[in-house]
Order: C-alpha cells, then structure tokens, then sequence
C-alpha cells in the first residue's frame, strides 16, 4: 500500500479495501477463479458464516461485508461495516451460505451496537476498537461459533473466510467479488511482523504462508478462526485493515480485530438487549 499524505487520504483507503476496512464495489461475479486474494472455495460448511449486503455512501456502488454468528440472534462484524459516514446497510444478513446470494437464512436488522471506542483514524494505530455487534430480527437455526478465551500464540494455525475480491487490487472498479465462499489458511503473526503501530492487545497480526495471498475488498468483518481444545472452530478476531502499507491488498499482513479482547463488551451487550 503506498504510504498517504494526510488523514483523510488514509480514511478514504480504507473506506476502499476490505483488508483495509473497506467495505466493496459494484458486485462482479467471480465464477471459480480463486479469491480472498488466492484463497480457495471453502472445504466445509461454515453455518457462522455471515454477509451483510450494503451500499458504499456517495457512490452507489453495492457492497458486502463478513460476520460471525456468536449467538443465535446476534453476528459480530467490523465497526466500520456498519459506520454510517462511510456505508449504508440494506437491512438484511445472509447466515450459514457457501454463497454470497442465495441459500442459508435471511435474516432482517433489528438493532447494531459499534464499540463505544470504534474510531476510524488516519493516525496509527488505524482502526481502534473496530467492532460491532448487530441483532437480528429472529433467531436463526444456524449454530454459533464460539468465542475464543485466547486468540492463540504467534505461529498459532488460522483461517480466514470471506467472499471479497478475487482480484488483487484497491482499486474498486476493478474489484471481482466471488459468489462461492471462499478460505485460506494462515497464522497468527508477532506484533513485529506487522508494521509499526499496527498490532496490539486488540488488533492481531496476521501472516498468510502462502504467497501473496490475503483478505482484501469485500472481506471486512469477516472471520478469522483457529481450532479449539476439542478441535471445533474457535472465532479470534474479525478482518478490519493492512498490517503495513503497501500497493495491494495480498503480499503482506492483515490487520484483525481480537474478539477476546472484546468478549466482556459483547457478553454484556448482547445480555442487556436480550
């Protein structure tokens, strides 16, 4: 990514890239071409899985963000997937689809709840407490993820899933979303790997071993996981930024939000708007 300027050059870029806390584009419909960057479609079912339809304000472009099922009436999310200076949700979720479109469970927003410390900043440390809970109408039948007590030491095994571009690109017009779900396995990086002022307590970094390969447009709020002690899929954090500045999305770290860190402010909030 190349350094900005000034801080609203930085909040325009990542109102523009998932890995950056973007939201996305025109839709495009990817067909089997490999996506997160160089991801591959998901091996499983994913029934936490979650998209949140939206538009990007002041251009009309139609977007999608990730989140998590953590309780049958409530998704986790990036705070700046539901900012509204920056997108305007359509007032549906999808729950538990391998696809972007169809299948699952559609569910109406009922309420959304952004961390009282969300700020979207163009000063390191980017993206503070960049998350957010929102409520559905109904509960689903679909089964939660747990939350994770721990995130997990560097080297720790992950994985990301999204349905952001199959493109390498910040460029929103030239952004091809993937219909199918999509996955890649990485792991948990040192603060150090990440760019100064990146990582922290609440911001993980995150390492892909494969090549340039990484979440990007469209993949915001989305889940990163690892496996528990009994082998069932933990939730860690939520895709909010870059880990360093560079040109494109993939070719280095992303930057999650640590659910963990933020487990007492969901427990609590969800419990008082039951």
């Amino acid at each position: 990514m190349v350094k900005l300027k000034s801080a609203r050059r930085r909040t325009a870029s990542v109102v523009a890239v998932a890995v950056a806390g973007a939201v996305c584009a025109t839709l495009v419909t990817a067909g089997s071409a490999d996506a997160i960057v160089k991801g591959q479609d998901s091996a499983q079912r994913y029934s936490f899985m979650a998209s949140i339809p939206e538009t990007v304000n002041g251009t009309g472009q139609h977007g999608v963000c990730g989140a998590s099922l953590i309780d049958p009436q409530w998704v986790v999310t990036a705070g700046h997937c539901v900012d509204p200076k920056l997108v305007t949700p359509d007032g549906t979720i999808r729950v538990g689809s391998e696809f972007r479109s169809s299948g699952g469970t559609v569910r109406h927003i009922s309420k959304t709840v952004t961390n009282p410390g969300y700020r979207l900043s163009g000063e390191k440390p980017y993206n503070q407490n960049d998350i957010a809970l929102i409520k559905l109408d109904r509960p689903v039948a679909e089964r939660p993820i747990r939350m994770a007590a721990r995130p997990g030491a560097p080297g720790t095994p992950t994985r990301l899933l999204g349905f952001g571009t199959v493109l390498d690109t910040y460029d929103l017009s030239k952004a091809a979303y993937a219909e199918r779900l999509q996955e890649l396995d990485t792991r948990r990086g040192a603060d150090a790997e990440c760019g100064p002022g990146y990582a922290g307590w609440s911001r993980l970094c995150t390492i892909s071993p494969k090549p340039d390969a990484m979440a990007c447009i469209g993949d915001s709020g989305g889940p990163q996981i690892r496996r528990g002690f009994d082998g069932q899929w933990e939730l860690i954090g939520t895709t909010s930024g870059p880990g360093d500045s560079r040109a494109t999305c993939a070719g280095g770290p992303g930057l999650y939000s640590n659910v963990s860190a933020f487990s007492g402010w969901i427990r609590r909030t969800v419990h008082v708007n039951r």
